[in-house]
């Protein structure tokens, strides 16, 4: 098949995605495809540009808003669906992460080009990335998510209602970018503060203490439920993308009873937001023994640190099938050309 595998893009999770269409790229040639790598940002990427881009490109910290701003009015996104390597395409493989790549515009772009692609739907995929929304949706669903108010609140609220400690995050981001953990009142408007920078949505979420633990779904089937061990309190960004900043276990040391319920809670949790193709679904356990759910990663990552990829493997798909499967699974679902 033809594939165009969109990875960089304009969010601050860039460096992840451009990590993630590496890899992908690369699986999909190994499978005998023809394999193009688009980074909507700035366009079709040459092999000399690609193969730069393989030696490495994830670092300790998110690109800064100024690098970001470098993007604005360079993206291709309003001709997104009438690039030659787009409308060529059999399918579409989206590697982007965050932004409008994961947020349902550039889905609703290829939906109206009439162009076949991985993941979830542009609703879906909106539905998802708004925590909010979908936190009202785990809940209607019998999904238990942690109680949560949207910015402003007073400290006078969010101690009434939420208690302290607290999570400080933008609404509509991943990869805990602008995410902060706030402990007492006086921190709080700084903690919004720095979250606005990211979106124009700001959660304010009740602190769960617990265990960290993920569950991919791949075709409406649930994976081996991970757990992951930072080495910072939180697993932020530079645990998620840095070798060694975190311990992940496939599959986690669960009860066979409490591995049930909470890849039960994942399946409930992604059908809630009507997700479609694979997703992965984060979660904290306490010590009571209760699952909150966290959020859904419509477009999780795809790296050689990433949790999919991990919870595949521990299902026995190497990554060179996982990503063969995320694309028949897309064709299936979207009616994309097979051959």
């Amino acid at each position: 098949m033809k594939i165009t595998v969109m990875m960089g893009g304009t969010s601050a999770e860039r460096d992840v995605s451009l990590a993630s269409g590496v890899r992908i790229v690369e699986a999909l040639r190994r499978r005998g495809h023809t394999v193009t790598p688009l980074d909507p940002a700035i366009g079709m990427l040459s092999e000399p540009a690609f193969a730069e881009l393989a030696q490495g490109v994830m670092k300790r910290e998110p690109p800064s808003l100024e690098q970001l701003r470098n993007f604005e009015g360079a993206e291709l996104s309003p001709v997104l669906g009438s690039l030659p390597a787009v409308r060529a395409a059999d399918v579409v493989f989206l590697g982007l992460h965050g932004g409008y790549g994961e947020d349902g515009t550039v889905q609703a772009m290829l939906d109206a080009a009439h162009v076949c692609y991985t993941g979830s739907g542009h609703l879906a995929s909106a539905l998802a990335m708004d925590k909010d929304l979908s936190k009202i949706l785990f809940r209607a669903a019998g999904v238990t998510t942690a109680d949560w108010l949207m910015a402003p609140a007073s400290t006078e609220q969010v101690e009434h209602l939420l208690g302290w400690p607290v999570i400080v995050k933008p609404s509509k981001q991943g990869s805990t970018v602008g995410l902060t953990k706030v402990s007492t009142p006086e921190h709080l408007e700084l903690a919004v503060r720095e979250a606005f920078q990211y979106d124009d949505e700001v959660m304010i979420e009740r602190f769960i203490p617990g265990r960290e633990l993920t569950v991919g779904i791949l075709g409406g089937e649930a994976l081996p439920v991970g757990e992951i061990i930072p080495k910072h309190e939180l697993y932020d960004y530079e645990c998620k993308y840095t070798a060694g900043m975190a311990r992940e276990e496939f599959p986690a040391k669960l009860t066979k009873s409490q591995a049930a319920a909470v890849q039960a809670q994942a399946r409930r949790a992604f059908h809630a937001l009507k997700l479609g193709g694979y997703a992965r679904i984060d979660f904290r356990l306490t010590a009571e023994g209760t699952f909150y759910c966290l959020e859904a990663n419509t477009l999780p990552g795809m790296t050689e640190l990433s949790l999919i990829p991990q919870a595949a493997a521990a299902a026995g798909i190497a990554f060179d099938e996982l990503c063969e499967r995320i694309v028949q699974l897309a064709v299936r679902a979207k009616g994309g050309k097979t051959g």
